[in-house]
């Protein structure tokens, strides 16, 4: 009676620690890796290194000098050398470690055996980065951090770059216009798409940077944005007003480009292999940020007026995506769909878009629109996206690299709030002067009185 008394004491604080500990896990994750799961898997990974680098296949035989020394010394068998350890640097969502490959073995090695690592040091993830030739970096992640995105408090930024999501080995997601010019954005309705774009416009607008929006949808999507758009065109009437003007704004800035660095006048826009970076700073005009949200709407036509009215604002998009960058002028074109069925120049377009992002989709075709032609195995990521998973999507670019990102959280309200506190940064451009939008004047709430009133009598 008595062993079943302690068994009783001892047990039940051991089932409520268990329960506390699993409710963590689930609930938690962060916490729980900081607590208990950072702790267990450094131990697993000390204990085991040399071991589960022999069962993966990443050691090499010992040099002779080596089986000398050993066998000089000890009387231990001589065993496979594995990739030298540097020191292990935990981090809040997972572990890092560096490996001194030996001759002969190539990060591609250590890459194939990352599931099985995965397993054996018990985390979520390993990915593997090449640091330097002969060195590469793990980076173990101890939970799904894409269940509950959270931002990192410290992110590099900078002039038109924008940490918009997380990528799932922790690290920030961060469009640069300047190393990834123009992108292309895909998503299904409620896929995330427009979480997305308010994070790009929310980052942006503290910048000193002109935000341009085309948005056929009566600007429901971009007209909360208004007070820091330098230009709005809510239906393709008026697209087709915008997009001229920023050509036009556009070929300024190369005669601009051209008059500073003595290049004659008559020299094609296509020779011209500078920028407007290549300009002093007081002569240097404001980057341009065109956002082009449902670009389907564009290239649709019901009537011959509207084809010709289509196949001139897609010259035009064609041209700001083959010459805009050295002009500074950006684009970020987002939709349902994007393909060959469009109509006329719609492939084309596409090809100049560097970077693309994927969200959910209805069907494997879209998948393969945005990412098939960089990488064929980012489709298969892309289609595996479940609804109930809103702002996951896979992003690639050009150079065949994709990884899954997921958007945090940002309400409506606080992007637009936002873009209302960074309305004096709003660049003066006389050529897109008349396409500024109409920003209504927010109502004054009548302060509340604190004096009674006399009350009311017969």
């Amino acid at each position: 009676m008595t062993d079943l008394t302690t068994l009783l004491e001892v047990g039940g604080p051991l089932a409520a620690l268990g329960g506390g500990a699993a409710y963590t896990r689930a609930k938690h994750p962060a916490v729980y890796w900081s607590t208990i799961g950072l702790p267990i898997s450094t131990a697993r990974l000390l204990g085991s290194y040399s071991s589960v680098m022999e069962a993966c296949g990443l050691t090499v035989a010992p040099s002779r000098l080596r089986v000398l020394a050993v066998k000089a010394t000890t009387n231990h068998e001589v065993r496979p050398v594995p990739p030298r350890r540097g020191l292990i640097r935990p981090t809040s969502t997972g572990l890092r470690i560096r490996l001194r490959l030996a001759p002969g073995q190539e990060p591609a090695d250590v890459a194939a055996s990352a599931e099985r690592l995965r397993h054996a040091w018990g985390v979520h993830a390993v990915y593997v980065t090449t640091v330097k030739p002969g060195v590469v970096e793990l980076r173990l992640v101890g939970y799904d951090v894409l269940r509950r995105v959270r931002m990192p408090r410290k992110v590099a930024g900078g002039l038109l770059k924008v940490p918009v999501a997380l990528r799932e080995d922790a690290m920030p997601f961060v469009r640069d216009y300047r190393t990834i010019p123009h992108q292309l954005t895909l998503g299904a309705t409620l896929s995330g798409k427009s979480m997305y774009l308010r994070h790009l416009i929310a980052g942006l607008a503290r910048q000193p940077v002109a935000l341009v929006g085309i948005d056929c949808k009566r600007g429901v999507e971009l007209a909360p944005f208004a007070a820091r758009l330098s230009a709005l065109a809510t239906d393709p009437e008026q697209a087709a007003e915008l997009l001229p003007a920023l050509v036009k704004e556009m070929e300024d800035r190369y005669d601009l480009i051209k008059a500073r660095q003595g290049i004659a006048p008559d020299t094609p826009d296509e020779e011209i292999t500078s920028d407007i970076w290549g300009l002093p700073e007081k002569q240097r005009p404001v980057p341009i940020v065109l956002f082009v949200d449902e670009v389907a709407e564009l290239f649709l036509v019901a009537t011959r007026k509207d084809e010709e009215r289509r196949d001139e604002m897609v010259t035009q998009l064609i041209r700001l995506a083959q010459l805009g960058r050295a002009a500074g002028i950006y684009l970020e074109v987002c939709g349902q769909r994007f393909g060959a069925e469009l109509g006329k120049g719609a492939t084309m377009l596409r090809a100049q878009l560097t970077g693309r992002v994927c969200h959910r989709v209805n069907d494997e075709a879209s998948a393969k629109m945005a990412l098939g032609d960089i990488a064929p195995e980012a489709v298969y990521a892309a289609c595996a996206i479940a609804p109930e998973r809103p702002g996951l999507a896979v992003a690639g670019d050009t150079s065949g690299g994709w990884s899954r990102i997921r958007t945090p959280y940002l309400s409506l309200g606080d992007a637009a709030e936002t873009c209302r506190e960074s309305a004096d940064l709003v660049p003066d451009l006389p050529a897109l002067k008349r396409f500024r939008p109409h920003v209504p004047v927010r109502p004054v709430e009548a302060p509340v009185s604190l004096v009674k009133p006399h009350p009311v009598t017969d």
